[in-house]
């Protein structure tokens, strides 16, 4: 049978939810079937389960669909060798880290030299003792999951790197990136994106009346109006101080104020209750944008300007309220 999977017993069945997690898969790549038996055999009743592979070909097909940790591989097999299995999942960077152990007849120190050199992290002889071969896979074992914990903490501080802190939007860096890949699919295919900036109005009055906390209790309400009332397409993030940045795709203009009223509206009727007092406070919004017919999108940091803009004139017009610059104005600063 092709892709013989089989499931190791462990000595006790009822395992905890900890004991399930320090299971592993391990693929076995050899034309043998002895061999494979062997394996088998050695690996009998260890937290694993465990695939079969008669040739590299098979071996690269199970590896493609079950990410095993492991992989124990012959030197020889029919179609190409372990070497050049060891040099193709080398060169899959995709996935998470496979520990391979290469098996050989031959102990010349020139064979393991090039097995280890086609990306092998480790060999064993045949025939092999089963419990070397066992203490290999589990210095196996802790090199994945080594590599899986580095994996883990790159993507933590990837995520922290775009990450606001207060408020866990993401900060200016994630937005910009976010929207250039948006511009550019929206000059591509047809549609169209709005940058909309807004602040609080009167923050300052609430930070220095009840305290930078009172202000940070503002800042992540407000942070939650925005997210609660925009759409799985579109981003909103903080770019700092009580500035935040909404992108708004695929929205007619002609509907654009009323979609950016409903956040102002949102956030208006927010009470908080700073020591005796009840406190309410008002946003502002600025808007510019990019139409599908106007050709070639315009840089992120323009439509940030023209946002800005849009909200000193919110700002100066009596503040809680939504400005758009025209996309004509847009066209004639352009």
């Amino acid at each position: 049978m092709e892709g013989d999977e089989r499931v190791l017993p462990f000595p006790n069945r009822n395992r905890s939810m900890a004991e399930l997690e320090q299971s592993y898969r391990i693929l076995v790549a050899d034309d043998s079937a002895i061999s494979r038996k062997l394996v088998e055999h050695a690996l009998e009743g260890q937290p694993c389960s465990l695939q079969m592979a008669k040739s590299g070909s098979e071996a690269l097909d199970l590896c493609a669909r079950h990410s095993p940790e492991i992989i124990v591989t012959d030197w020889m097999m029919p179609d190409f060798s372990g070497l050049e299995l060891c040099q193709r999942i080398r060169a899959d960077v995709q996935g998470g880290y496979t520990y391979i152990i290469l098996l050989t007849s031959n102990s010349e120190k020139e064979n393991i030299v090039q097995g280890l050199a086609a990306g092998a992290d480790d060999y064993l002889t045949k025939p092999f003792d089963s419990s070397e071969l066992l203490a290999r896979i589990g210095v196996g074992r802790r090199i994945v999951q080594l590599h899986n914990e580095i994996a883990a903490k790159n993507q933590q501080l990837k995520e922290m790197a775009h990450t606001d802190p207060l408020t866990k939007l993401p900060n200016r860096r994630a937005i910009e990136d976010w929207t250039k890949k948006q511009l550019s699919g929206a000059e591509r295919h047809a549609f169209s994106l709005w940058v909309v900036l807004t602040d609080l109005d009167s923050f300052k009055t609430i930070n220095d009346t009840y305290g930078h906390d009172a202000g940070d209790i503002v800042l992540q309400r407000f942070a939650e109006v925005l997210t609660s009332c925009a759409r799985t397409s579109d981003i909103c993030g903080r770019l700092g101080g009580d500035e935040f940045l909404l992108v708004l795709t695929h929205i007619q203009e002609k509907d654009v104020q009323t979609t950016v009223d409903r956040f102002r509206r949102q956030m208006a009727v927010q009470e908080f209750c700073f020591g005796n007092k009840i406190v309410s406070t008002t946003a502002s919004f600025g808007v510019a944008g990019f139409e599908a017919d106007e050709g070639k999108s315009p840089e992120f940091s323009t439509l940030v300007k023209r946002a800005d803009k849009a909200l000193y004139e919110a700002k100066r017009s009596g503040r809680n309220q939504v400005k758009i610059e025209s996309l004509q104005e847009e066209k004639r600063l352009a």
